[in-house]
């Protein structure tokens, strides 16, 4: 909930079940107190190697369901996530890749700032990991 998304949002709430089939839940919120809930489920775990993901799958490998009513804009289109890690000399090597459904669901994820967002997100992660071996 520290990094997970780029300042000025914020992750409110998640829920973590790290392993194949285990759920990935998050709810952010925007700047302006709108929150965003996303759910998915993992596919691939290996520790210290490989996360992949879906929002396609909920919990167990079910198919997952759009939210009725009120639908928020990144409940529109899935995607999965793969992180890679691999040891470079002394650092580790972080690759981050999204899969989508189609173009037209990459452009629209694309145009809400997905891309940036992830990279901020990632330099949230490093100071978080930096302030805890300073014992911060």
């Amino acid at each position: 909930m520290k990094w997970f998304t780029p300042v000025p949002w914020q992750t409110v709430d998640c829920e973590i079940d790290l392993r194949p089939g285990g759920i990935f839940r998050t709810v952010m919120r925007s700047p302006e107190g709108e929150e965003f809930p996303s759910a998915g489920c993992y596919l691939e775990v290996f520790e210290y190697e490989r996360l992949t993901w879906t929002d396609a799958l909920g919990p167990g490998f079910r198919p997952a369901r759009t939210p009725a009513g009120n639908v928020k804009e990144c409940d529109t289109f899935g995607f999965t996530g793969v992180i890679t890690l691999e040891t470079q000399g002394k650092g580790t090597k972080y690759t981050a890749m999204a899969m989508h459904r189609s173009e037209a669901d990459r452009k629209k994820h694309d145009e809400m700032g997905f891309q940036d967002g992830w990279g901020k997100a990632l330099d949230r992660l490093v100071e978080v990991v930096r302030q805890m071996r300073a014992g911060q």
